[in-house]
Parts: structure tokens; sequence; C-alpha cells
């Protein structure tokens, strides 16, 4: 019995060492460059993590949490570097040495940089999905709405392929309004909100929040409503997913198996 688990995990051992060595990753690649900004110049990298022999896959831009204060583009959940997509993870400048409109700017000049460049790290431009977690949520539900951003680059929001955000913020952010004096409790709808940007025409959203009883500051809720106004204003594709039993922290590695099913499901619906 001792040898046999000896045996067992060996193999797994073996296992997980091929994984990683079929897997082709990229670090600290700048996106954006600056000769009088040298914050910009530390935040402003990515990493791809991409299948050896990747060619034509569906992408994913993946922005990290940390309260728009905080968190490193390091923090990609395990399934998906392992999903068999091309994953773009980007760093991007902080509040409060950066501005909420400089961590915009920055998520949206990591997508534009994803657009013109990954087709050479096996990705294809055509099937490039933007996810995130909390802040990176908030991120690219700013991206994917208001086209403002993505505009600045030449890129029409509209090319991105889906929006997945895990339990992101579509109030105006609750750091940004920290820097106006409030509180977390103390809602803000300005043009820093994505729920100022909704609209029937904008990519597929998928909408992932943990449970209503263990999320932050009510994110379920917020979502719920963000969820529900989509549907109003005639969103042919958006769809809301609730993970009980999981809170704020812990829901974004369950959520990647949504995540991975629903690039798939978007995927097949527009090629009929």
């Amino acid at each position: 019995m001792i040898m046999r688990r000896k045996l067992l995990l060996l193999t797994l051992l073996l296992v997980a060492v091929c994984s990683v060595a079929s897997a082709q990753i990229v670090k600290d690649l700048q996106y954006a460059s600056s000769t009088t900004d040298a914050y910009l110049q530390e935040r402003c990298k990515l990493d791809i993590y991409a299948p050896e022999g990747a060619k034509d896959l569906p992408v994913v831009v993946w922005f990290h949490g940390g309260g728009l204060t905080g968190g490193e583009k390091t923090s990609v959940p395990r399934d998906l570097k392992e999903s068999g997509f091309v994953v773009v993870s980007a760093g991007y400048r902080l509040i409060p040495k950066g501005t909420i409109a400089d961590c915009i700017a920055d998520a949206a000049a990591a997508v534009a940089w994803t657009f013109d460049n990954i087709a050479a790290y096996g990705g294809s431009p055509d099937k490039v999905f933007l996810s995130g977690h909390s802040a990176g949520g908030y991120l690219i539900d700013m991206l994917g709405l208001d086209k403002r951003w993505l505009a600045k680059h030449g890129i029409d929001a509209d090319r991105v392929a889906g929006l997945i955000p895990f339990s992101g913020q579509v109030l105006s952010h609750y750091n940004y309004r920290k820097t106006l004096g409030m509180t977390p409790f103390q809602p803000l709808i300005d043009e820093y909100a994505p729920l100022s940007h909704v609209r029937a025409d904008a990519p597929p959203i998928v909408i992932i929040s943990g449970d209503r009883e263990l999320e932050l500051y009510g994110r379920y809720e917020e979502t719920a409503y963000f969820w529900r106004l989509l549907r109003m204003v005639g969103h042919p594709d958006a769809t809301l997913y609730e993970l009980q039993g999981f809170g704020h922290g812990n829901m974004a590695d369950p959520a990647v198996q949504i995540l991975k099913d629903n690039v798939r499901r978007i995927l097949r619906a527009r090629s009929r």
C-alpha cells in the first residue's frame, strides 16, 4: 500500500511537471511606457500564459483585485492559467499614487496591446474576453461599457468577445469614493460607475457574484441590479450567477469553471 501511494505521488508529480513544461509563460512585457512617469513604467507590465503550440485560441485578459489600491498581476486563479486559453494578466497603477482615471486608462492600454499583439502568442484577436476579480471586474466593466477608453486606442469596445466580471463593483468604486471623502456605505453613480454606461449593444456579459450573505458591501445586490438594468434596456446576453457558500475573497476559483463554460458557449453562438 505504501509503495502504491509513492508511485501515485510520483505519477502526479510527473504530470504536474509536464503540465508546467507544456505551457509557454512570458513575464513582464511592457504594454505602456513613459520617460517621465516611473510609476507607470513599474506597473504597466503583463504576463502571458499560453499552451505550448497555441494557435488561434480564445484569449482572457485578466485584471487582479485589491480595491484599486493593491494587488499584483501574478494573482491569477490556477485553473484559469491551465484552462487551455491564452491568458494575459496585466498590472496597472493604483490609488493613491495614481487616480481612478489612471487605473482605467492602464487597463485599456493593456487590452489594446492584447488586440494588437496576441496573435504572436497563439491567441486570436477575434476571441478576446475580459475578466477580473473585484477591482479587476470593475475595470473590465468600465472598458466594455464606456466605449471612450478603448476608443483612445482606435478600438471599438464591441470587438470584445465577452465581459466576465468576478464580483466586480458597478457603482463608482468605493476606494475612488474614499478620495472624495465618502465611505463604502455612501453609494455614488457618476462617470466612473459601470452602471452609468449600461447599454443594450454591449458585448455578452456574464456576471458572477459570491453568496449574497457573504459578499463585500452588498456586492450581490449591486450586481443583481446591474443585471436587471441590462435586461431592461434590452441586452440580449446578460447572465447572473450567485456562488452560494463562497464569499468575496474565495469566489474566484470556483468562478473559473463558469468562465470557461461561457467562453465556449459564446464562441459557439457566434459561429452559428
